[in-house]
């Protein structure tokens, strides 16, 4: 039971969420090795691309294990310690593109990690859901923005208001995954992913992805300005 990184030489990180006898679910401690594999990913130079996925062939992640977090304390300050235990989808800023294998459940917090993602592919069995109302609860960590973001309206309000999952091909069919491949093509296939974006130069592609995801929260000008500014900072690296 453990959070796995690897780091090969063409600079490629896979992240593995060890824990299938969990479905892949994460307690206190995974969630905290989680934080320690992305802050690796983002502060290690050697790494350009990361791909993120479940151990086993059944889940992806269910994401919390509520078991871990039912009858726990946690101090009303907690909720103003915006910078700690922070994840990719909770407050990390992780400029190099991130690529999600999903093997598998891919539900709660494991659909909120996929959705701070960059690139997904999928096995054919793989169930995609934001099952927190069926438990009284809402998503967190950003869940219910971005799949608000990345699926149109009617599509994204039928997941966060029903609970229901949908699965892999229609996932597919709205764009919230890139491609659907057998199981056995699952790894090969992100990683080819991972090497195309990895022979590319790191700081123009770090600097793309940044601007990209910055268009939803600040105006055509300023994007301009920063992509101006961007891509002189790319060729000054680049003398």
């Amino acid at each position: 039971m453990s959070i796995d990184l690897d780091i090969d030489a063409e600079g490629i990180a896979t992240i593995t969420i060890n824990r299938p006898e969990r479905r892949n679910a994460l307690d206190a401690a995974h969630y905290a090795g989680l934080t320690d594999a992305w802050i690796r990913v983002r502060d290690d130079p050697a790494v350009r691309c990361a791909i993120v996925t479940g151990a086993g062939d059944k889940s992806f992640s269910a994401g919390a294990d509520i078991k871990d977090f039912i009858g726990r304390r946690q101090e009303l300050s907690d909720h103003w310690l915006t910078q700690k235990g922070q994840l990719l989808n909770r407050g990390l800023e992780v400029w190099k593109p991130v690529i999600a294998a999903v093997n598998g459940f891919c539900v709660g917090g494991g659909m909120t990690l996929l959705l701070a993602t960059d690139i997904r592919i999928a096995v054919p069995h793989a169930t995609f859901g934001l099952s927190e109302v069926k438990r009284g609860v809402i998503a967190g960590n950003g869940g219910t923005q971005r799949v608000m973001r990345q699926l149109p309206h009617a599509i994204a309000m039928e997941m966060l208001l029903t609970g229901d999952a949908i699965d892999a091909a229609r996932a597919e069919r709205w764009g919230l995954v890139n491609a659907v491949v057998p199981p056995e093509e699952l790894m090969p296939a992100a990683r080819a992913f991972a090497r195309r974006i990895a022979a590319n130069a790191p700081l123009a592609v770090q600097a793309a992805k940044e601007l990209g995801c910055a268009r939803a929260t600040c105006r055509s000008p300023t994007g301009c300005g920063w992509s101006r500014w961007s891509a002189a900072s790319c060729r000054a690296a680049r003398t």
